[in-house]
C-alpha cells in the first residue's frame, strides 16, 4: 500500500484524486490555498481541481437577507425568508402538496437547502424545492462519497470470515485507514484482510 503524501508534495490533480480525503481535510487544504472552502466534498474537490489548472475560486460572498417567520407557507415562499428547516412544519407542508402521508425529505433536498443558504440564493422557492423532490430540478446533488466508510464497514461485517475478530469496528477502522490512504478503490475486499493480517492478529478471538 502506498502511503498518502502531504498535500504540499502533490503536483497534480490526477495524483491528488488517487487518495481519499475527509471533508474537513479538504476544507483545511482550501483555506491554506486561499480559495473557496464552502460546499460539499464534490465542490471542494472541484475548487482544488481548478487550483491545479491555475484558476483560483474565491470564497463566495453571501447575500444578507432579512429572515421572517411565515406562518402561512405557499409555493412562492422564498427558502431564505421562512427559516426553512427539515422539521415537522415543513414536512407537513410538503405532505399537503404531494399527498404523501409519511413524507420524507430526500438527500438531494438536503444538499439543495445547504447550497441555497451558502450561496444566499434569494430567488429559490418552496416550489423549486418541490421540483427537486420530484427530480424535475437538479440544483445540488448529495455527496455520497462521504458514505464510503459506512459501506466499507458494512461489507466487512457481512463477510463471514471476519467472525474471527473480537472487535470488528477496530479492525475495520485499521483496514479502512490503509485503503483510504492508498490509491486503490475505496471498497472492502477479502484481500485487504489477508494482506494485512499481521496487523490484526491481536484482535483474533482466542478459542
Amino acid at each position: 500500500m502506498k502511503n498518502r503524501p502531504n498535500f504540499k508534495k502533490i503536483k497534480s490533480y490526477s495524483e491528488f484524486e488517487k487518495y481519499y480525503w475527509y471533508r474537513q481535510e479538504l476544507i483545511q487544504i482550501c483555506k491554506s490555498l486561499d480559495i473557496d472552502y464552502s460546499g460539499t466534498k464534490k465542490e471542494l474537490n472541484n475548487a482544488i481541481k481548478e487550483y491545479f489548472k491555475g484558476n483560483f475560486i474565491k470564497k463566495k460572498k453571501l447575500i444578507k437577507t432579512t429572515k421572517k417567520t411565515t406562518d402561512s407557507l405557499t409555493l412562492d415562499t422564498k427558502l431564505l425568508e421562512c427559516n426553512f428547516a427539515f422539521n415537522q412544519k415543513f414536512r407537513d407542508f410538503f405532505k399537503g402538496k404531494t399527498g404523501i402521508k409519511n413524507f420524507k425529505f430526500n438527500t438531494d433536498m438536503i444538499a439543495t437547502a445547504k447550497k441555497v443558504k451558502q450561496d444566499g440564493d434569494v430567488s429559490f422557492t418552496l416550489e423549486d424545492m418541490l421540483d427537486v423532490y420530484y427530480g424535475k430540478c437538479e440544483y445540488a446533488k448529495y455527496d455520497h462519497s462521504s458514505c464510503q466508510w459506512n459501506q466499507f464497514y458494512k461489507d466487512f461485517c457481512a463477510d463471514p470470515s471476519n467472525s474471527i475478530f473480537n472487535n470488528k469496528l477496530k479492525v475495520a477502522s485499521i483496514l479502512w485507514k490503509i485503503v483510504r490512504d492508498s490509491t486503490n478503490d475505496k471498497i472492502y475486499t477479502k484481500n485487504i484482510v489477508e494482506d494485512n493480517y499481521d496487523k490484526l492478529k491481536k484482535y483474533v478471538i482466542r478459542r
